[in-house]
């Protein structure tokens, strides 16, 4: 069996495909148990956060392993094999380890160095262990993984290159300035009530904001944090909660919001952000109609040449609905069928109509294309470059954001005058621009020396049940020539029966200690598999005891881990480790 992962990230692809393919908690739930259910997949677990969505397996088979994942995570996360295939990445192996570590150690994160990933790696184990899906392998990885990372914060500067994304998003609202002058004396709203809001809730207060108001759909887990945020010292900080249909009442009246929910949908429209700054922007910069050059059409968004055309079978004169009232083009927000109306009309345009600036042609192919999209979101989404703020000089009445994958916020409020946003995209576009600390190289240092640490340890323990098994054929032999002995003997005292029994076993011992221990060794050097072959082989081992060492191991494993929560659980991991690798090497 060897380790496959296969996987899509910031990295690797758009955010508009991360934001289609984010796995809810019970789609991550079905997509673990179709995978230990398919036939090269033994362990499955799931590493899915806001730009990363990768699932792990032990696999038996590589290419049949790489395409069984590929196809279910096309299939949970809703986009199409053919769209989702160039995206995904395949790590095979050691490459599998090493990529772990590195995304433990935030060397993989959107903000390098950030410490988050390690929480998200931890709730990814302890899901995989809840549904049994995690056995001996996965397990030592992940464990492993966690230790890393904790490695490489303790023992480098890692944190002096990486942050939170919270606060690299904040330092973004904030121009790239400070953020505690930036954000002195504000009003912040908060949505959601989970990890990245409460991390959120927490830094702001730390900023020095003058008020917090936390909104979730469950008003007591929003009550729970608000009361921590007034015990917190030396804050000073005023917070409240509300429940979630106070948000827009909240929204007029907050300067920052800060939005991390598990909505599938949009939790603030473009609407209701253009209603909370009305009043609170000049009146000739208020939102209105939208300007001609951003009707006239783009690449991959829709003209609007064809609004007051007579015959058309939709009706675009109507404001659009459920999605953006401050610019979208007409078709914004309608559904599938609506918009597939639209280009079969426009397709089969008469002649007159094809003199128009617009080509009604190129007209067809864009709105065929947002049919595609508008059918797999249920919603037509934004289609724009990410906005970069740190020269932007136009005030902001209302700072928006937003952490979510899928999004919160609806992407056309950055259109809105006095609203700025930043979201998961044009967050990955300032980080790409962002300083590595030089202790980024000391943590791949770190890693590199890791995964070949794992890597021998994993390959030393398949050496394990045949080493057993020959200790366990040895014993066997000793038993039987002392009741030979017994027979031919019967005379013999106890005291010498035992002298002579403890003597062969000695002998047995002393010849067998030297070959274990050399060729546990050498077991765990690339190639080393051939040693159990050539034990198995020279001492005419029986293949059925060696493998039934393997299960008997195999199943106390799956239990204990099943058995143990916690820090109980990582102490027994740390006593399975075999004795040629050090898990506790660099722990805090």
């Amino acid at each position: 069996m060897s380790l496959l992962v296969v996987g899509l990230s910031h990295r690797s692809a758009p955010v508009s495909v991360l934001e289609r393919a984010a796995l809810p908690a019970d789609t991550q739930a079905k997509l673990l148990q179709d995978a230990l259910a398919a036939e090269p997949a033994a362990e499955a677990a799931v590493l899915a956060t806001c730009n990363r969505i990768e699932l792990y397996a032990d696999v038996d088979k590589f290419h049949a392993g790489v395409a069984e994942l590929s196809t279910l995570l096309a299939q949970h996360s809703g986009v199409g094999l053919e769209e989702l295939t160039p995206y995904l990445y395949v790590h095979y192996e050691d490459r599998a380890v090493h990529h772990l570590f590195s995304v433990a150690c935030g060397l993989d994160s959107m903000v390098v160095g950030e410490g988050q990933i390690l929480g998200q790696i931890k709730d990814a184990l302890a899901r995989a262990q809840e549904l049994h899906t995690a056995g001996r392998l996965l397990n030592d990885l992940f464990q492993q993984a966690l230790r890393v990372g904790k490695r490489a914060h303790s023992e480098t500067g890692i944190d002096r290159a990486g942050q939170s994304l919270v606060t690299f998003g904040l330092e973004q609202l904030a121009a790239r300035g400070p953020v505690e002058t930036w954000a002195k004396g504000k009003r912040a709203l908060v949505i959601g009530a989970g990890s990245m809001s409460s991390l959120a809730a927490a830094t702001l207060a730390r900023a020095g904001v003058e008020e917090v108001v936390v909104a979730n759909r469950t008003l007591e887990r929003a009550e729970r944090l608000a009361a921590i945020l007034s015990e917190q010292g030396g804050t000073g900080v005023s917070a409240r909660a509300v429940p979630m249909d106070q948000v827009a009442h909240e929204l007029t009246r907050a300067d920052v919001a800060v939005s991390c929910t598990g909505a599938t949908g949009l939790v603030l429209t473009a609407d209701a952000v253009a209603a909370a700054v009305e009043g609170r922007v000049p009146a000739d910069s208020r939102p209105g109609d939208v300007p001609a050059q951003s009707r006239s059409g783009s690449a991959g968004q829709a003209a609007q040449p064809t609004v007051a055309d007579d015959g058309c079978p939709v009706d675009l004169t109507a404001a659009p609905r459920g999605f953006s009232v401050a610019g979208e083009a007409a078709v914004a927000g309608m559904d599938a069928a609506s918009l597939e109306q639209h280009a079969a009309w426009v397709d089969n345009a008469p002649a007159e109509r094809r003199d128009t600036a617009a080509d009604p042609r190129a007209e067809a192919d864009a709105i065929a294309a947002l049919v595609a999209a508008a059918s797999v979101t249920g919603r037509l989404p934004e289609r724009r470059k990410p906005v970069s703020f740190a020269g932007a000089a136009r005030p902001a009445v209302l700072a928006l954001l937003d952490l979510a994958m899928p999004r919160d916020i609806d992407a056309a409020v950055h259109r809105i005058p006095g609203v700025r946003l930043v979201d998961i995209e044009s967050l990955a576009e300032a980080s790409a621009d962002a300083p590595m600390a030089a202790d980024v190289e000391q943590v791949r240092g770190i890693v590199s020396d890791e995964v070949a640490a794992f890597g021998a340890a994993q390959r030393a323990a398949h050496i394990t049940p045949t080493v057993v098994a020959l200790r366990t054929m040895a014993a066997d032999v000793v038993a039987s020539e002392i009741a030979r002995l017994d027979g031919r003997l019967p005379g013999l005292e106890d005291k010498q029966r035992a002298e002579i029994t403890q003597t062969v076993r000695r002998v047995v011992d002393k010849l067998l200690h030297a070959p274990t221990v050399r060729v546990k060794q050498l077991a765990g050097e690339p190639g080393g598999a051939g040693y159990a072959d050539a034990l198995r082989t020279l001492f005419d081992l029986d293949p059925q005891k060696v493998a039934a060492v393997s299960r008997a191991d195999h199943v106390t494993d799956a239990n204990d881990a099943a058995d143990v929560n916690g820090e109980n659980r990582e102490n027994h991991q740390n006593h399975q480790n075999h004795e040629n690798y050090d898990p506790n090497r660099g722990r805090a």
